[in-house]
């Protein structure tokens, strides 16, 4: 089963529709897959489940199960502040290392407001997931003035759909 990580803990986010999109896509693709939300993390997992105190907080325990028992994920990465979230570094830096990731495989979106579609985001979370072992798609969308191309929470950029479906496709490659 596919993981669809939305990668922001912001309520209704742009990141959360696109999640959806993307698991309808591989649902016609005939492949399962699983939305996890950042949202969700306990809001004091930083002081209870990180560093001193790992394995002590049951609700991330729990979350972190079910990201370890992946395989292939999906990253929906919105630009926050020319990268990624902090929220999921964060979540990143609480899951076991290197093993959460290592030889495990990955496709990114990126996401913006403006004009760069998150690359730099996406930039800087494949370093990070290529030091953990973690192998990334090469196909990485960047979807720009993501807000532009939607409407009633539906992607209406054709480009941008086709992209998503051809990552799909390689993912299930992959």
């Amino acid at each position: 089963m596919i993981k669809i990580i939305v990668g922001t803990n912001r309520p209704n986010s742009v990141s959360k529709i696109l999640a959806e999109t993307y698991q309808e896509i591989l649902l016609s693709k005939g492949a399962e897959s699983e939305i996890l939300e950042l949202e969700d993390l306990p809001g004091d997992f930083i002081h209870t489940a990180l560093y001193d105190n790992n394995g002590k907080n049951e609700s991330y325990n729990a979350f972190h199960k079910r990201i370890a028992s992946g395989k292939k994920f999906v990253f929906i990465v919105p630009e926050y502040n020319g990268s990624f979230p902090g929220v999921l570094k964060t979540f990143i830096d609480g899951m076991t290392y290197p093993n959460t990731f290592k030889n495990k495989k990955a496709a990114l979106v990126g996401l913006s407001s403006g004009i760069g579609g998150g690359g730099i985001a996406l930039s800087h979370l494949t370093d990070i997931f290529h030091y953990l072992g973690m192998h990334v798609l090469a196909l990485k969308p960047k979807l720009a003035k993501i807000e532009q191309n939607m409407s009633d929470n539906l992607l209406t950029n054709r480009l941008y759909s086709e992209l998503l479906h051809t990552q799909a496709e390689m993912l299930l490659d992959f």
